[in-house]
């Protein structure tokens, strides 16, 4: 092996950037750790001013070729990349795992095939996308999509492979070449992605791949002037950064940022599916931007909803995330840890009460957490933990709960939990949110809508929303007559 690859559980990982279709090293490199251990899984090239031009370069010359091949080519070759992918998801799978320290059974069975699906769904919908001619006086309107040109896509490290590949396919079925920018925290399947991809016959220059740290890689993509979309997930703040470079260029935006996602219990309910509801908030040791970490339960249920609640967490397992039986795995990094433990540490010292958890188990595992009477102006009610901390408050009014549910600066998603048909009707029409699941949670479908409201995000991505975003949309009206020529 070469001292530009590294090997995770067998699997042989280029630790280089990918641009115009060549491996490209860096003077410097940045450490990959795994969360499972600490151990040092690569050297990662570490990208800088120079790789971004040279992506943005590769990007751009490739463009012009790719936004004019056919859509049945451009759905062919996305369909090939779903291909790839199923071939090597136990790969794909145990790699990421490794890096993310997320469960390798749900990578296994959900992860990477919704992986291969994001590809296939957007190469389909690409040869169905179409809007119906319209008359003005006459005239005959005409809408079409046109590729709008080099994108920059920076992605999180909680679903690294997953997330990327949201932005990716619709990018790319577009039209679009593309720059991805994986997390620094989780690079390797990003890496995988660009061999996928090009042994998928994806021309050289349309997907490149530049690794490294925001403040550096990060802020030269999103401030190039010939970048021609920026979509962002990640924190709110590094979100403000990089809406400030984009506006030197009005480059457009899709930012999906933060949550704290409330989950209504009302009287009504089924406790048990209730409870079912809130223990699953604790997947991916917290790590979801969708998690409804704010429990809010009537009042007059609360001590069976808390019994209950106590009863089911404690029959979670948690370990090593290879293991079949592990239901919660380690936190990503240290400092994640850190910030978690901070979190918890500063509510107790403000007057919560700890139900259950409440420390880290042991090196980057935190323990499963629930923290009751907390002030919803506190910081815990407040701000995104990001980690497996749920709090539970709660209400004697629906429109209490209501008030409750919208009473932070985010609105990512809401789950709703209630026995009566027109509740739900009622407070669904009053959540402040992208996304409302009742009687259910992370129930999702690449067709429908998804993004933040308020602090959460910018902007819709998912079935033609994906599309308005990735293309100029184009309106051509054509008189009904005078078609003459002269010559």
């Amino acid at each position: 092996m070469s001292e530009h690859t590294a090997i995770i559980a067998g699997v042989v990982v280029d630790t280089r950037h990918w641009i115009g279709g060549e491996r490209v090293a860096s003077p410097e490199t940045f450490t990959d750790i795994s969360p499972i251990d600490g151990r040092t899984l690569a050297e990662i090239a570490r990208g800088g001013a120079a790789e971004a031009e040279a992506a943005v370069a590769a990007a751009r010359d490739a463009f012009p070729v790719w936004a004019a091949t056919s859509r049945a080519e451009r759905a062919r070759v996305l369909h090939a990349i779903a291909d790839g992918v199923e071939r090597r998801l136990e790969e794909l799978a145990i790699v990421e795992t490794n890096d993310n320290g997320a469960l390798l059974r749900s990578h296994l069975r959900g992860v990477m095939p919704r992986v291969a699906h994001n590809f296939r769904f957007f190469a389909d919908w690409l040869l169905e996308l179409e809007h119906k001619d319209f008359q003005t006086r006459g005239h005959t309107n005409s809408v079409s999509w046109d590729p709008a040109g080099p994108c920059v896509l920076i992605t999180p490290w909680n679903a690294p492979l997953m997330l990327a590949t949201w932005k990716v396919a619709p990018a790319l079925a577009a039209g679009n070449s593309v720059i991805l920018k994986p997390a620094e925290w989780s690079p390797l399947t990003a890496s995988l992605l660009a061999d996928i991809a090009a042994g998928a016959g994806l021309p050289a220059g349309v997907l490149n791949v530049v690794q490294g740290y925001g403040a550096e890689a990060g802020s030269a993509l999103v401030s190039h002037p010939d970048i021609r979309r920026i979509s962002f997930t990640g924190s709110v703040p590094t979100a403000k950064q990089i809406a400030r470079a984009a506006a030197d260029n009005l480059t457009p935006l899709s930012l999906e940022l933060g949550g704290k996602s409330p989950l209504l219990v009302f009287a009504d309910a089924d406790l048990d599916l209730a409870v079912d509801l809130a223990v699953e908030q604790y997947d991916n040791a917290g790590q979801v931007c969708l998690a409804a970490t704010r429990l809010l339960v009537d009042a007059s249920v609360a001590e069976e909803f808390t019994r209950r609640f106590t009863e089911k967490a404690a029959g979670l397992t948690q370990g090593d995330p290879r293991d079949e039986a592990t239901d919660i795995g380690p936190n990503i990094h240290p400092r994640q840890l850190k910030k978690i433990d901070g979190f918890v540490n500063r509510a107790v010292d403000a007057g919560a009460r700890t139900v259950i958890g409440g420390s880290p188990k042991a090196d980057l595992y935190y323990r499963p957490t629930l923290l009751t009477d907390v002030a919803q102006d506190s910081e815990i009610v407040q701000e995104e933990v990001f980690g497996p901390v749920l709090t539970l408050q709660t209400f004697e009014t629906e429109s209490e709960a209501i008030a409750l549910a919208n009473g932070t600066r985010f609105g990512l998603a809401a789950t709703v939990v209630t026995g009566d048909r027109e509740r739900a009707q009622r407070v669904t029409a009053r959540l402040v949110a992208g996304t409302v699941w009742v009687n259910c949670f992370f129930v999702r479908d690449l067709q429908a809508p998804f993004g933040g409201s308020r602090q959460s995000g910018i902007g819709r991505e998912g079935g033609n929303w994906s599309f308005d975003f990735y293309c100029d949309v184009k309106n051509t009206v054509t008189a009904p007559e005078g078609w003459h020529s002269h010559g």
